[in-house]
């Protein structure tokens, strides 16, 4: 073979390589989630057996994490492709708003779509007697780890309601999990937790001993002169033991990407998500509430072009 030939062969063998190098790194997907007894994580892993089905290229993965602030930020430094967070702190993000955890604009972070809402759960051992916000005052309770978005939620909660961290006995900042555990050892009162209806931290609590949902009233919702929070209610019979519905706040949840994935790779995690929702819902009940109606509603950053793509061939966009 005359060597120019071999040397041409050789320059398009790797020109090739390197084409399946590349289709094989758009296609391992990151997704960022929360904490593993949280709801952001089941769901996190259906998306990735989803993704991993359809999708050739090395597997996705899914890592737990502090949850909205933690996820941004490394989306941000394109640390992932996917990733969940709560639609205030995503505005925040959008902005650079230093106190929410953000030292600069989350400039290239963009949306794939809105998804189910997060409700602000507040529980408390029934022999702590708290019953409402007021009660809290000299009692033990944690808000979530630190700069998350459900500390964030803790503190726009607690000063529309006239509270402060410094009027309660003690303020422990730890996940789902650990607070749980923390109240059935008596060692804490109550615990706020910012997640979809029937997270598995709550159940485990609910099943163990008498609780008691602390009710957020709207007025303390319009307080807070955020958009992003809603009134809503926990109906009655989501956790054991729970006979009444519980007046609540509740935000919506953002699934999102980054610039750096690809319009095709984004295309492809939006319609499938959207193909295999019952799988989502399989995972975890509050998946049930993603609609294609509300994925594009209410979004604080603009959308990844290759979603948009998807919401217009099904017709969400004009």
């Amino acid at each position: 073979m005359p060597l120019t030939q071999h040397v041409t062969r050789l320059i398009a063998a790797a020109a090739l390589a390197a084409s399946c190098s590349a289709t094989a790194e758009t296609t391992s997907i990151s997704i960022l989630t929360g904490g593993v007894s949280g709801v952001y994580y089941p769901i996190g892993n259906a998306l990735a057996q989803v993704y991993d089905e359809a999708l050739e290229g090395p597997p996705s993965s899914v890592r737990a994490t502090k949850a909205s602030v933690e996820n941004l930020n490394l989306l941000q430094i394109g640390r992932g492709q996917l990733a969940f967070a709560l639609g205030d702190s995503v505005a925040d993000a959008w902005k650079g708003v230093q106190e929410a955890g953000f030292k600069a604009p989350r400039d290239r972070l963009r949306a794939i779509a809105a998804i189910y809402p997060n409700y602000i759960q507040i529980v408390a051992s029934e022999k702590s007697a708290i019953k409402s916000l007021a009660d809290l005052k000299g009692k033990r309770i944690s808000v979530g780890a630190p700069r998350s978005g459900t500390e964030l939620n803790a503190r726009a909660i607690f000063a529309a309601a006239g509270l402060t961290y410094e009027d309660m006995g003690l303020i422990e900042f730890k996940p789902y999990a650990e607070s749980v555990e923390l109240i059935k050892a008596g060692k804490l009162d109550a615990t706020l937790q910012s997640a979809g209806l029937g997270m598995a931290a709550i159940r485990d609590l609910a099943s163990s001993l008498p609780i008691t949902f602390v009710p957020i009233p709207a007025e303390v919702i319009e307080k807070i002169g955020n958009d992003a929070y809603q009134s809503r209610l926990i109906p009655a019979g989501t956790y054991p033991g729970q006979d009444r519905d519980v007046p609540t706040a509740a935000i919506s949840n953002v699934l999102l990407s980054q610039i750096k994935v690809s319009d095709e790779l984004a295309y492809q995690m939006t319609k499938l998500m959207f193909e295999q929702l019952d799988r989502l819902a399989a995972a975890h009940p509050a998946a049930g509430e993603i609609t294609l109606k509300s994925a594009v509603q209410g979004l604080p950053i603009p959308l990844h072009p290759g979603a948009e793509r998807y919401y217009r061939e099904v017709g969400v966009l004009d």
